[in-house]
């Protein structure tokens, strides 16, 4: 016992006790980004609308055909002040579940655009079928604040 005594005293000397902590009070510009931030949280609302993507090629008639489904989609930060419109995005969705050619319909401003097309490249869907066989999808999507 008497081993471990010097080493429980000096465990003891190197972490600050509860009561020394003192709490900060946020100087004017951190409250500022502290109130930015907060209004960045509310997500903006989206509404999705899928179609089948047709091929000259394509013989066969789908008879059982689904849509996709969204495995990872995060909502897009966007700067509020660059947000006041509503954006929309048409993109397609590849037979490997990957969002290709994104393209702005509707802008809201640069900033707003750049950060919503980076978002919308790192989605990932489970692909469209027809008669079971994945293929190719067109997906818009329209961002608004509400």
């Amino acid at each position: 016992m008497l081993r471990f005594w010097p080493g429980i005293a000096l465990l003891g000397l190197t972490f600050p006790s509860a009561a020394t902590v003192q709490s900060a009070v946020l100087p004017p510009h951190q409250s500022v980004l502290a109130e930015r931030e907060h209004r960045m949280w509310k997500g903006p609302h989206r509404r999705a609308e899928f179609s089948e993507v047709p091929h000259i090629s394509a013989r066969s008639r789908c008879e059982d055909s689904r849509e996709p489904q969204a495995l990872a989609t995060p909502d897009p930060l966007v700067v509020p002040s660059g947000f006041g419109h509503d954006i929309k995005v048409s993109f397609i969705i590849g037979t490997d579940g990957r969002v290709h050619s994104p393209l702005i319909l509707q802008s809201a401003g640069t900033v707003g655009d750049r950060s919503v097309l980076r978002t919308v490249r790192t989605w990932r869907y489970r692909p469209a079928t027809c008669n079971g066989v994945p293929t190719e999808s067109e997906g818009k999507i329209e961002f608004s604040r509400r």
